[in-house]
């Protein structure tokens, strides 16, 4: 079972660029974030047409999260992190083909320190509790998406132009150490431990020409799922496409 996520930086601006990426290599499982599109603009007859079943939480011009899965309905199971309300889309939840996959849009939090920061920090510490809940149920679980956090200097192409800012800040850094702390696997650093890997190169001072990426996309799986996992990677190549997002999609394989 393949499982990828994707931030596609605009759903319906860069609809060609996902439909492509489907039908090239046709994930099971797809986590979206950035939609950039009120709940009514999703382009679900597109997707469906190409094979996948969606449930999405939408949001006009900004955020926007969904999951897909090919050849079925992903059964929705959650709408927004428990805990307190949130006007902004980041988070939705579904079962499909027997996992559960949390696919969540994290906070930037920029400028940091402030109001930004403050909500990242709180919504990491709800993403937190969740977490903890869901391992207590015991499930094979995966939360995929735009962590907007490098979790190490392995993670971005020139740490010290980094300290400050709140995609590297010491706080959510640990945030997301104390995520695996409970439990959960980095897919891609176990399969990758020691590489230098992106998933994001920005449009400005020529980024993706110099490969001046970081690694904000991941995929952390619970305990049951860690033992099934095959492989992980990028599809580094997209973002090289005509009309890229700033995004290349992550990606998991795991084991029957």
């Amino acid at each position: 079972m393949r499982v990828a996520t994707f931030n596609v930086n605009g759903v319906n601006g860069r609809l060609p660029v996902l439909l492509r990426w489907l039908e090239e290599t046709r994930p099971d499982a797809v986590c979206l974030q950035e939609l950039k599109a009120p709940q009514a603009k999703f382009p679900a007859a597109s997707l469906e047409k190409a094979g996948y079943g969606a449930v999405w939480h939408g949001q006009s011009r900004w955020n926007g999260v969904a999951i897909l899965a090919r050849g079925a309905d992903p059964v929705e199971t959650r709408r927004g992190l428990p805990g307190k309300p949130d006007a902004q889309s980041r988070y939705i939840e579904a079962a499909v083909n027997g996992l559960l996959i949390g696919c969540l849009y994290l906070p930037n939090g920029n400028p940091a320190p402030g109001p930004k920061y403050a909500y990242k920090l709180d919504w990491f510490a709800q993403l937190q509790a969740h977490a903890a809940d869901l391992l207590a149920q015991k499930l094979p679980a995966v939360l995929a998406g735009d962590f907007n956090v490098m979790p190490t200097d392995l993670d971005v192409y020139k740490p010290e132009r980094w300290r400050d800012d709140a995609l590297f800040r010491p706080e959510v850094r640990e945030a997301y150490a104390q995520l695996l702390a409970q439990g959960w696997t980095d897919a891609i650093r176990k399969r990758h431990p020691k590489e230098r890997i992106y998933t994001f190169w920005d449009y400005l001072r020529d980024a993706w020409p110099r490969d001046a990426g970081l690694r904000l996309d991941h995929l952390l799986l619970s305990p049951k799922l860690k033992r099934r996992l095959t492989g992980a990677g990028v599809d580094r190549e997209v973002r090289g496409w005509e009309k890229a997002s700033d995004h290349a999609p992550a990606w998991i394989t795991l084991k029957d």
